[in-house]
Parts: structure tokens; sequence; C-alpha cells
């Protein structure tokens, strides 16, 4: 009988699995040749392969450095040539400390990258602090390299806002602006009335004085009636100072310029001996003149968008420019004889204040070379502060919305 698969013995099948086997079984040499993987092309090409070094700290040139205009370079060089640098990356920040970086400090570092050049020049700043630290490290397509030693750099500036506590009770001031509200003083006039008839059968008589806010203990009275005037809450004792002063676009009338701070609160810039301004008006009639001591010189240039202002207490020099391209518009020249503050009026507009300038450039060379202006201008120039004033008042005034009085 012949045997199938379904009926084949048990015995054939097993027997059968050993050739299975063995017609199966790999070759194989000793040292396996024939199982490695062939990996002489890459490593001819890893071999082919040259790695940049990290770039080395640069080193900043602190003689090369220019702090003016409020403006800062920073010039350095690397220690040894690299052609393999691809851009520089120069971090700062401010500071009132002296000397190398604090670890703990109050300003973070900013960053400046993707400069090509060895130098770099920051432009517009605002110096709101004594100091800033600088460093720089270079970079090439791989790695960036390590800073270099941090400089410091003096940013000395004159700082101040307005004082608050000295304004005009319709003046609405702001750290670096002001503006006339007419209906500011009203409203506090009301509600100290209001709290007076309150539970009062009668109301109280008519104040014929404007009621005037509580200033805080040690500062000076509010300057009150037709004196919209606010003064700068730092003082100037020595040095030479500058700030810009620029107008809203409708400002009616406004006067910028300096004060003791003994200014009485009914005085009007320039009408007293202890303040210098020049004034610009610009309703029913434009005029823009400098006034001191209740003489007034009409300034025959164009009024400027922006008022620059410079003051040199030390050689008694108050000038003003033209904030744009630096034109002088009109210099007193006087002895200080007690610290100054700036001061401004405003009436019907508002100003805005820049501060943390440093004097610039323009100004200064222009400062330097005493050309003879004092002469044009002595009619307005203070010979002896503690002389009385000319009480007499010869400005033109003009009738106000309340049907008072205004003067431009």
């Amino acid at each position: 009988m012949r045997c199938t698969s379904q009926t084949r013995p048990s015995s054939v099948r097993v027997t059968m699995a050993p050739a299975f086997r063995l017609t199966m079984k790999p070759k194989a040499t000793d040292n396996m040749t024939h199982m490695m993987v062939d990996f002489s092309q890459e490593r001819q090409t890893l071999q082919g392969l040259k790695f940049l070094p990290v770039p080395r700290a640069p080193e900043i040139m602190l003689i090369d450095c220019v702090v003016m205009d409020n403006e800062v370079t920073v010039s350095w060089k690397m220690p040894m040539e690299d052609s393999k640098i691809d851009h520089y990356i120069l971090e700062y920040r401010k500071t009132n400390h002296e000397g190398l970086p604090r670890v703990k400090d109050e300003q973070c570092w900013e960053k400046l990258d993707n400069i090509r050049t060895t130098e770099h020049t920051l432009q517009g700043l605002r110096f709101d602090s004594k100091f800033m630290n600088f460093r720089v490290r270079a970079c090439n397509k791989a790695a960036a390299g390590d800073y270099s030693d941090p400089v410091t750099l003096e940013t000395r500036a004159f700082n101040f806002s307005f004082d608050s506590s000295s304004s005009h009770l319709n003046l609405k001031v702001e750290e670096q602006s002001v503006e006339w509200d007419p209906q500011a003083g009203k409203a506090l006039d009301s509600k100290v009335k209001g709290k007076e008839n309150k539970g009062s059968g009668t109301p109280s008589p008519k104040r014929t004085s404007v009621t005037r806010s509580p200033a805080p203990r040690g500062a000076r009275d509010r300057f009150t009636g037709e004196s919209y005037t606010v003064l700068g809450d730092t003082s100037i004792e020595s040095g030479q100072h500058y700030w810009e002063v620029k107008p809203q676009k409708d400002c009616k009338s406004y006067s910028v310029g300096l004060a003791y701070r003994n200014l009485g609160k009914f005085d009007q810039l320039g009408k007293t001996c202890t303040s210098w301004c020049i004034h610009v008006n610009n309703w029913l009639q434009n005029s823009f003149a400098a006034k001191h001591n209740n003489k007034a010189k009409n300034l025959d240039v164009p009024v400027p968008d922006s008022i620059g202002v410079y003051c040199d207490f030390d050689r008694g020099q108050l000038a003003f420019y033209n904030a744009e391209n630096k034109q002088l518009l009109h210099m007193f020249k006087m002895k200080f004889t007690q610290p100054v503050v700036p001061a401004f009026m405003v009436w019907c507009g508002g100003l805005i204040l820049s501060t943390g300038l440093q004097v610039p450039s323009a100004v200064r060379s222009f400062q330097k070379t005493e050309n003879g202006l004092g002469g044009s201008n002595s009619s307005l120039s203070q010979q002896d502060p503690t002389v009385a004033c000319d009480t007499i008042c010869f400005y033109e005034k003009l009738p106000s919305v309340d049907g008072g009085s205004l003067l431009p």
C-alpha cells in the first residue's frame, strides 16, 4: 500500500528533518569578512572635514569708545586675526554703579546681534542712568565665543520731571507731559464747596480766590490766578545742562525757561526778575519773544517745532535753540545767585518734555566761540538779582473764556 502525506508514518517525517537542516547551513569564514559593512567612503569623508575652532573673546578698545549727542560708539578688536568670524554680538545695560558690572544689577543685558564690523554706534539713547556696561562676543558659522571683558562708560545727563505739587490747578501734569485743563480747577472747587455746604441750611459765602488742593508737606504752594505755571522737580546748582520741549500742535500759548524757587504763586514767567523765558503766542496774533523782568524782546526767527534749552549755571548763560537744526534763538547772560529750576507755562494746549539729554556737540561748540551775543541781549540781562523788579506790566491782556483776562 502506497503512503500519502495524510497517512505517512511519523517516523518518516522525523528522519527528513536533519536532511533539511543540512541543506540550509550557512557558509562562514574564520574572519567573517563576508558579513562586514564597508565604511571606507564614510571614513574618508569624515577625515576630510575641518572643524572651526571656537572664536576667542574680543577686546573692547576703551580709548576708541565715544559718548556724544546721546550716542555711544563702541569699538573692539580680536586678539589675533581670525578670517572665519561671521558676525559679532554686542550687549549693553544701564547702571548707576561705576566700575565692573555687578552680578545682581537693576537692569538686564540688551542684545544687538548680527554686527558685521568691529565698531557699532547706538543712536537715540536716553541717558537716564549714570553709566552703561558693554560686552561683545565673536561668532563663526559653528559657535559663539566667550564674552569680552566688560567696560563701563559714563553717560551722565540732566534728568527731571514736572513737579505736580507746584502746578496750577488747571494743569494736568504727568512725569514728562503737561496739559491745560480748564475744568480741573472748577471741578475741585465744586467738590470743596459741596463738602462745605453738606448738612448746612445756608450755602457758604462766595469765594473770591481760587481754591487750592493741599500741597505735600515741604512743597511750595501751587501757582494760581493766571499763572498757569509748573516747575521742574530738580534744581540746577552747577554745570551745563540741556533739555527739549515740544508743544502740542494746537497749543495757543506757552513759555519755556528758568526761575528761582521763590517765584511767587501769582507771578508769570518773564514778568519778574527771578524768571527768564521765551514765549510763544498763537492766540489772535502770533508773537515770539524773549521775556525777563517785565521786558520783552521780539525774536525775528521762525518758531521751531521743538525748543532746546541750554543752561550753563557757572558762566551765567541761558540759551534757547531750535532743537532740530540747533539754530540759536536767544541767549540770556546773567549771574545766578541761587539754584534755578526749569519753568513752564502753558495755556490751551500741552507740552511734552524730553530729558536725559547730553549737551549737543553743536551747542557746546557754539558756546565755546563766545561770539559776543551778550550785547544784543543786554536789555534783558539781569545785572543784579537783588534789585527790585519793575511792577508795571506792559503786556497785552486778552479776554479768556470765563470773562476774565489772560496773559498769552
